[in-house]
């Protein structure tokens, strides 16, 4: 079986492609999916300079959100069965031609959604709808700024705020990527060193965003507080500049705001599972009437992982990389 590995922690050197690795052992509540397409993401970036840690059970196999068609099932798997078309996340071992996973934790990917398209969803939609419905509470009328907004997640979360007629506002360290995610819907773009709390203010007369969703982490948490609105509540989903951060309780409790950390990841199967049915049940069939759809910077085969870290770690991708493994059948 053909598998990306890891020879240690660092450079894009020690990505390696596998032509022995071992098949997955088939559970008695697995599937076993052949992998048509895998997200990359910036935890396995992260993972593979030794910055992010593993959770237990993950297999020396990277990559965490797959699509794929179903080869076989356990004896006491549920769901799905051989040849439905899936996808979903996983702790580990979506970067390769085989994936053994949970039957119960992946999701059936409608008629009108490509297998390519689906691999691009799982992580980005699930996080954004998670931190904003879940942890945020958004509701009907309400503003949210998405920092990072050309982020796989961002846009996908700029989707959702829109989807439930909300106000998007997004803040980026490049122009360019403000001006293409308002070609995909967003209300106001302001680049973080030109001064957005004001322009952030600005735009919501004075009162400040109900929603922030921040990926950036320890330097921007006082930030957040200041341009929070009264009885507004941030959701941290990533650290990317730092996790040590003083707060100032203070203005936390004058403005009676909330502070949200949330991560997928190491979450117990349990609450995975009950994610993978939300998402199928709500999110996926947006996808196929074309409510929402999957935002794709580039692809790249399996071979050329290590330029496909490269794009992601230049910062140049705007949404989704995407590797394709077996390919649409």
């Amino acid at each position: 079986m053909r598998a990306i590995a890891y020879s240690g922690t660092g450079g894009r050197e020690v990505i390696a492609l596998r032509d022995d690795a071992a098949e997955p052992v088939l559970g008695s509540g697995d599937a076993l999916v052949h992998v048509a397409f895998a997200g990359l993401n910036r935890a396995d970036i992260l993972e593979r300079r030794g910055l992010y840690a593993v959770p237990p059970g993950a297999t020396p196999t990277p990559g965490m959100e797959f699509s794929g068609i179903v080869r076989a099932v356990g004896a006491k798997a549920t769901h799905v069965a051989p040849g439905d078309r899936v996808c979903g996340l996983v702790v580990s071992g979506a970067h390769a031609e085989l994936l053994a996973t949970d039957a119960a934790a992946v999701s059936l990917v409608p008629a009108g959604v490509s297998l390519r398209d689906a691999a691009a969803i799982p992580e980005a939609f699930i996080t954004a709808g998670d931190a904003l419905f879940t942890r945020a509470g958004f509701v009907l009328g309400e503003t949210a700024v998405v920092h990072a907004v050309g982020s796989s997640v961002g846009l996908a979360a700029v989707a959702l705020i829109k989807a439930a007629g909300g106000v998007a506002i997004g803040t980026s360290r490049t122009q360019a990527k403000l001006e293409n995610a308002r070609a995909h819907g967003l209300d106001y773009g302001f680049a973080l060193a030109e001064g957005w709390i004001a322009r952030v203010l600005e735009a919501t007369g004075g009162r400040g965003p109900d929603v922030i969703l921040d990926f950036v982490g320890a330097p921007m948490l006082d930030d957040n507080l200041r341009a929070l609105a009264a009885g507004g509540r941030i959701v941290q989903i990533g650290t990317m500049a730092g996790t040590a951060a003083a707060i100032n309780l203070g203005a936390l409790m004058q403005k009676r705001a909330a502070l949200h950390g949330t991560v997928l990841r190491s979450r117990p199967l349990f609450e995975k599972i009950a994610l993978a049915r939300d998402f199928e049940r709500r999110l996926l069939p947006l996808f196929a009437r074309g409510v929402l759809r999957a935002e794709i910077d580039s692809t790249f085969a399996l071979d050329r992982m290590a330029e496909a870290h490269e794009h992601m770690e230049a910062d140049r991708n705007f949404g989704k990389i995407v590797i394709e493994i077996g390919g649409e059948p």
